[in-house]
């Protein structure tokens, strides 16, 4: 069997083919890349910079939403009572937005077919550029006060911060804490300085000075800070609101 001559001209040419075959691939490759990166530094800014006060409602397709995640104003509102978070527009967080959740808004946003407006934020305080007057969740808006979760990070919230964050809940919570701290406060101070005072009369005379005391102590703190309770500042954009 002959082996059939090698053509160095139609060679070189096939060569040239698969070169400029693979040099498209390559280019369409970066050209994919690049209007990804374009469009997750899009969605970074438009996520940073923030929307009007007024919330936008999004045109999902609802048969692809994921009910679990849908929640309403007034039970976003009970957890931030309850844990002292805040619930405000993304342009006032000055925390990291990790790339998971950059990710999450592009991927419903294809899905959708639709451009997200209105996001908000679930996060303590701190996490704000608030202005003078452990756990963050993203949100955008669905309408009639109702709200879909698109991505969450950080750490789960302490189960103690609940607890802790109780007496600040409002004025009620606030008195009742204050009197049961003060009852075991003026118990304390007559075990240790008034150990002879054992008639009822006198621990209620104690007891009074020390409830009193401890309000005056806490409107004192409250007031010079600025501090408000949760049920009024959950929503608040002031730092000392």
């Amino acid at each position: 069997m002959l082996l059939e001559r090698v053509n160095l001209q139609r060679e070189m040419e096939a060569l040239r083919r698969k070169e400029m075959k693979e040099q498209e691939i390559l280019e369409e490759v970066k050209r994919v890349l690049k209007k990804d990166r374009e469009t997750e530094e899009e969605i970074l800014q438009r996520i940073s910079e923030g929307d009007a006060e007024r919330d936008e409602t999004n045109n999902f397709n609802f048969d692809l939403l994921e009910s679990g995640r849908i929640f309403h104003l007034s039970q976003i509102k009970k957890i931030c009572v309850d844990y002292r978070l805040r619930f405000l527009n993304t342009r006032f967080y000055k925390g990291d937005l990790p790339q998971e959740a950059i990710f999450a808004v592009k991927e419903l946003e294809a899905k959708h077919e639709v451009k997200l407006q209105g996001f908000k934020m679930v996060a303590p305080a701190k996490y704000f550029r608030l202005e003078n007057a452990d756990d963050p969740m993203l949100f955008v808006p669905l309408g009639n006060n109702y709200y879909y979760l698109i991505h969450k990070w950080g750490t789960d919230m302490h189960p103690m911060r609940k607890l802790l964050m109780w007496p600040l809940r409002n004025l009620e919570n606030l008195l009742i804490f204050s009197f049961f701290f003060s009852f075991l406060f003026t118990f304390g101070i007559r075990e240790v300085f008034f150990s002879k005072f054992r008639e009822t009369s006198e621990f209620l005379i104690l007891f009074l000075y020390s409830f009193k005391s401890v309000i005056a102590l806490t409107f004192f703190y409250g007031i010079s800070l600025g501090k408000n309770f949760s049920s009024g500042n959950w929503n608040s954009k002031f730092y000392n609101a």
